[in-house]
């Protein structure tokens, strides 16, 4: 029988007069891999808080069970501005002890690219203190990974990661034996690790097994029972789980219900998209010209991201575009939206970009575009638009817009200075659309959203009729909104992926091996020729000589730290004793330096 960790029994608690959380248990055991949904504001940060007993509860109680080595990461990291990224993640563990240890290795290589940091200037001995938020999460999930626990309560985890960089922590956590509770709106990474899944909603947790996939049928066959009319029945919901049961069937890895009642539940639903009737539509608002790029260019200051690129983004495309951090996806889009507004300070060095005559783009940065703090969120909608037409007769008001991106009537006039980071994202996708484009380019639309709004806001992008770029690490959202797959793989080419996002990490890893590879001859041939047995053997002595020595010099360095503290007063004494301990750092640097040359 698995043994319980962490209990939570009848917790509530309570903001203001809206309570998150109304009597809530729960229940956590070894060995469970929890995945924790639902809106922004509705509690779920707030309960893995009290979970870790980061937060009191106004009632109930939080009970963890003796000895529980528990692992959490926060939305805001307490890393020492002054320290070193060594200093934070590796200790005071010498050279020879984390190289030598293979779990320290896959983490740093899995969440930075490599043991000497390539992104960073210093590699390890880089300053945390001037470093980004991005860069800061990095580390303070590192230091968590490296150690041991019994449980593993993570916030957002997947933040900052790119697509890789998710693909190798889902692999990294499916793998530990550790516990773990995780809250994330990166659907795909759900499927992959969890097994069991925490809906918090209006105050109460529902508790379903299975991934994600799995989640999403259960709630629909769950919201369907409850239903008696037909228009309750046809919710998003149902919408998105007939996208996963026409999908790939590894979606669902572990069927826990009955695959008739699914097919029953979505057989009325049709296809996400009409694609050829969006084509059309698209064809007829924008012509046969969206966007031609020509023998393009594209730089960042000095360095050459992009070149001789030769492409073409046709009326209705809808193009996921991925790739690795710093091979120029955003520049392109820039460079590409500079030529629709026909500037000139971002047009490529090279080639030619040719807009088409009416091309209407929305470009969605990464920036959250600053709005006037006093505005009522349906005021800055309707300093856009009163109206929007979204094609196929369908017209809404820019009250009925707004409902569907979650702004119920009450939130409609809630000032804009009072909206949370995810709140304002939604704004600003909003706005956009009700600007009514032809184009649409969004980069990291997913920032900040929670899962029911992203379904929301893929539902009303399958009836956009228009052309589509969407950089995106979310995999789930690339594949539901996006009908092809281009990657930048850092080679400066642009390339289709007609397996869309497993190909792209399939590519990488098999590049990865290809530079590895070319770089073994190189490594061997700066090594003396290959050595015979009796040498072997001697080198792995002088290693294991070179391991007891520097143990004895640790005990020697405390011994005389202890030293130093109790002579204090006597000067001379202490220049004494200092000249004894650089003469052991010394010698512990040469070590380690001919424990590596070994090591190799």
């Amino acid at each position: 029988m698995a043994v319980n960790l962490v209990n939570v029994e009848a917790v509530s608690k309570v903001y203001g007069t809206r309570a998150l959380l109304d009597g809530v248990s729960l229940g956590v055991n070894e060995g469970d891999r929890i995945g924790v949904v639902g809106r922004n504001g509705d509690g779920k940060t707030t309960l893995i808080r009290m979970l870790a007993k980061l937060e009191e509860a106004d009632t109930g109680r939080v009970t963890h069970s003796g000895g529980l080595r528990l692992g959490v990461l926060t939305q805001h990291d307490s890393l020492d501005p002054a320290a070193t990224v060594r200093h934070e993640v590796i200790g005071d563990l010498a050279d020879h002890e984390w190289a030598g240890n293979a779990k320290i290795r896959d983490v740093l290589t899995g969440l930075f690219g490599g043991l000497d940091l390539p992104g960073f200037t210093d590699g390890l001995d880089t300053v945390i203190g001037p470093l980004s938020g991005g860069e800061r999460r990095r580390i303070a999930l590192a230091k968590l990974l490296i150690e041991e626990q019994d449980l593993l309560v993570l916030d957002e985890p997947t933040n900052h990661l790119d697509v890789e960089g998710i693909a190798w922590l889902a692999a990294h956590l499916a793998s530990r034996r550790s516990a773990l509770v995780c809250v994330t709106h990166d659907r795909w990474f759900l499927d992959q690790v969890c097994t069991r899944m925490w809906d918090v909603q209006r105050g109460d947790v529902y508790e379903y097994e299975g991934g994600y996939s799995d989640y999403v049928f259960a709630r629909a066959e769950r919201e369907r029972r409850a239903a008696t009319e037909e228009t309750k029945r046809q919710n998003l919901v149902r919408k998105e789980l007939a996208w996963l049961r026409r999908g790939a069937p590894a979606r669902t890895s572990k069927p826990r219900f009955r695959i008739e009642a699914a097919n029953e539940l979505i057989a009325d639903v049709p296809p996400p998209r009409d694609n050829s009737e969006l084509m059309r539509f698209a064809s007829a608002r924008l012509g046969k010209t969206v966007f031609d790029l020509e023998d393009v260019t594209v730089s960042a200051g000095p360095k050459t991201l992009i070149e001789h690129l030769t492409w073409q983004l046709g009326p209705g495309d809808r193009v996921g575009l991925v790739g690795v951090n710093g091979a120029g996806k955003t520049t392109l889009l820039r460079a590409m939206a500079a030529a629709a507004r026909g500037e000139g300070e971002e047009q490529p060095e090279k080639g030619r970009i040719k807009v088409g005559r009416t091309v209407k783009l929305a470009y969605l940065s990464q920036e959250v575009a600053e709005l006037d703090p006093d505005l009522r969120v349906l005021e800055a909608v309707q300093q856009v638009r009163e109206r929007v037409d979204l094609g196929k007769g369908r017209e809404l008001t820019a009250g009925q817009l707004c409902e569907t991106f979650g702004f119920g009537k009450e939130k409609q006039w809630t000032p804009v200075g009072d909206l949370s980071g995810g709140e304002r994202r939604r704004l600003q996708i909003l706005r956009l659309l009700m600007d009514e484009p032809n184009v649409l380019f969004l980069d990291e639309p997913t920032n900040d959203l929670d899962i029911e709004t992203l379904t929301q806001l893929e539902d009303l992008l399958d009836g956009w009729p228009g052309s589509m770029v969407v950089i995106s690490h979310d995999r789930f959202f690339v594949e539901r909104t996006t009908d092809r797959v281009f990657a930048l793989l850092g080679d400066r080419a642009l390339r289709m992926l007609p397996r869309g996002i497993d190909e792209y990490v399939e590519r990488r890893r098999a590049r990865e091996q290809q530079a590895q590879a070319a770089a073994a001859p190189a490594n061997a041939a700066s090594r003396p020729a290959a050595t015979s047995a009796k040498e072997d053997r001697e080198r792995q002595k002088e290693l294991q000589r070179i391991e007891r020595r520097l143990d004895r010099i640790a005990g020697e360095e405390a011994k005389l730290h202890e030293k130093i503290a109790t002579h204090a007063t006597d000067f001379e004494k202490v220049a004494g004793l200092d000249a004894e301990l650089r003469a052991l750092t010394g010698e512990k640097d040469e070590l380690e330096l001919r424990w590596l040359e070994l090591a190799e």
